[in-house]
């Protein structure tokens, strides 16, 4: 994937880069895998806010991925290479032998015409999805599952991957891309690669409005506000709120840098072997 700059005919066009969309070679999605999506504007069951400067946004219809590759044995044939609204990365469409249709996070290099399988015996190919315990130390995957037969949860976005560092027992350590150190059970299914559209990270939105295309909504600073709004706010000027340093918190009054927020006992803090940081 290549980027494209625009030239600087409005202030906006400056900073403007979109993707060339080289890659894909079908423009409208399958409808057998479609389904609706609708939208939250960051409000929970009971209509308050929960999650902030969310909302609006072009309409998106959801595309059915299957992260658990639960068909082996059965050869898949891509069929196309699509444009997927809902993550940063590509979407593959599988056909199987059998004639069943399916849609995966498109791998780095993949194209139309490769055949792709899954299953414990299948061969190291980049698309092939097997468990941990068949995959050779040192190999990039993605679409790693947390839990055998749950389905893939991590290094599902544009250009993610996780490399496979050792095998020990019950267990393989993984490298995130945080450069955590984490275990996973051999028996988790992983597939081999990275994640294509891996040029995602260099674009530029270049303007406010393409954010809110994407349902982001603006978001003032608290040190802009009054103290009855914010924590940080007032001040005469500008200040860290109120004239004498104040460290940077939430509006609620957490602490917004440096805290640990990571429950103490949580349950899997047992599988990290290193943290990232």
């Amino acid at each position: 994937m290549a980027l494209k700059n625009s030239r600087p005919t409005s202030p906006a066009r400056r900073f403007y880069s979109v993707p060339t969309f080289e890659e894909l070679t079908k423009r409208k999605a399958e409808k057998a895998l479609l389904e609706p999506l609708s939208k939250s504007g960051g409000r929970n069951n009971t209509g308050r806010v929960t999650s902030r400067h969310r909302g609006g946004g072009h309409k998106r219809q959801y595309r059915i991925i299957d992260f658990k590759r639960g068909k082996h044995g059965v050869a898949a044939t891509v069929k196309a290479i699509e444009y997927d609204p809902n993550r940063s990365g590509r979407i593959a469409l599988l056909q199987y032998a059998d004639g069943e249709k399916c849609y995966i996070v498109a791998p780095d290099g993949v194209k139309v015409g490769d055949v792709l399988s899954s299953g414990p015996d299948v061969e190291i190919q980049t698309g092939n999805a097997l468990p941990l315990k068949n995959i050779p130390a040192g190999t990039f995957v993605h679409n790693v599952e947390m839990r055998p037969g749950k389905g893939g949860q991590l290094g599902r976005s544009a250009g993610n991957s996780l490399q496979l560092m050792a095998k020990e027992g019950n267990f393989a350590t993984l490298k995130l891309p945080s450069g955590e150190l984490r275990k996973f059970s051999v028996d988790c299914y992983a597939t081999i690669g990275s994640v294509g559209n891996s040029d995602h990270e260099n674009i530029s939105y270049g303007k406010a409005g393409r954010s809110r295309w994407l349902g982001i909504r603006p978001q003032t600073r608290g040190m802009a506000m009054n103290p009855v709004d914010h924590p940080n706010g007032g001040g005469e000027g500008r200040s860290k709120s109120g004239g004498g340093y104040q460290h940077p918190v939430s509006p609620w009054g957490q602490y917004a840098k440096g805290l640990k927020t990571r429950k103490r006992r949580k349950q899997s803090s047992k599988y990290i072997v290193k943290r990232r940081k």
